[in-house]
């Protein structure tokens, strides 16, 4: 049988116990309201995902690449040599080309002496046209001279091209071309990931829009770590794509006749840049992260 003490000391045992148990209620009140306008007043979303610029490389001349010296997922350096095509026809494009500019030199030179010892003539000993003729036979092979100084131009051009650098600094990413392989002009054959370019584009729901700021600060968390990057916002959208304004076959919008009660946000991207990665954190361009925002007014 239960035993109630209705002793002065009891009485204030159980009034003790009550207030302590109201207060505790009231304190788990008041946190679950403060992390509910954290909640509310803080933007954030797990739609975030790490991007990077890749440079695509293209040989400019074709040719069978005889120099891969790099593997792939290696980094290199700007100005690290990636490939190196056949450069055999190109060297003997350029001698070629400074012949023809040597014997082009010659008979520019021989036809403006010509034109110049026409000229120093009277005209009993030379016709007014014959001078004329001479001109022009001189301007001509400057002519030839210059165009074929700029074939030479084009053919040392295309023997440097023969030799391509990294661009930037970064990671060497999918490679498959292998040594032998024939590559022709635009082909992309290496692909350099830049190891200065990475950000963070947060796809944030519209109606946060208004509680996100240039320059606010932002925590990153990556789906495969535990540590958090350090960033800040970098600029918001303008624009996304809407589908009603799509024109139809006649350039009339199309609209979609069906409109339901549920409007769903729509979803804008937030660039993020990054200010600091731990060291132990790799950085893959693709990779999901999840992003809060620290809006001015809370800090």
């Amino acid at each position: 049988m239960l035993e109630v003490d209705f002793s002065p000391d009891g009485a204030r045992r159980r009034i003790t116990r009550t207030a302590v148990t109201l207060g505790v209620v009231g304190l788990a009140g008041l946190a679950v309201w403060a992390a509910w306008n954290a909640y509310m007043e803080t933007p954030w979303t797990r739609d975030a995902t790490v991007r990077a610029y890749v440079v695509a490389e293209a040989p400019e001349v074709a040719g069978r690449i005889v120099e891969l010296p790099v593997a792939d997922n290696q980094f290199v350096h700007k100005g690290d040599l990636l490939m190196v095509v056949d450069p055999t026809d190109y060297k003997i494009a350029v001698s070629l080309a400074e012949a023809a500019v040597e014997q082009a030199r010659a008979t520019a030179q021989n036809a403006e002496a010509e034109f110049q010892r026409r000229q120093r003539l009277d005209d009993l000993a030379a016709s007014t046209e014959e001078k004329q003729t001479f001109a022009a036979n001189a301007m001509a092979a400057k002519a030839g001279y210059r165009r074929a100084s700029a074939n030479l131009d084009q053919a040392n051009v295309n023997l440097r091209r023969t030799r391509i650098l990294s661009p930037v600094d970064g990671y060497v990413t999918n490679l498959l071309v292998q040594l032998g392989d024939y590559v022709n002009i635009g082909q992309k054959s290496i692909s350099v990931v830049n190891a200065d370019s990475f950000w963070v584009d947060g796809y944030f729901e519209e109606s946060s829009l208004s509680k996100i700021h240039e320059s606010d600060a932002a925590a990153i968390k990556l789906l495969g770590y535990r540590q958090l990057l350090r960033g800040h916002v970098n600029g918001i959208a303008r624009g996304i794509n809407v589908a009603n304004a799509q024109p139809d076959a006649s350039g009339l919008a199309s609209v979609n006749p069906i409109f339901t009660w549920v409007r769903l946000a729509q979803r804008v991207p937030v660039r993020l840049h990054i200010d600091e990665v731990p060291e132990d954190v790799r950085l893959v361009a693709g990779m999901t992260a999840t992003v809060q925002i620290n809006p001015r007014s809370q800090e």
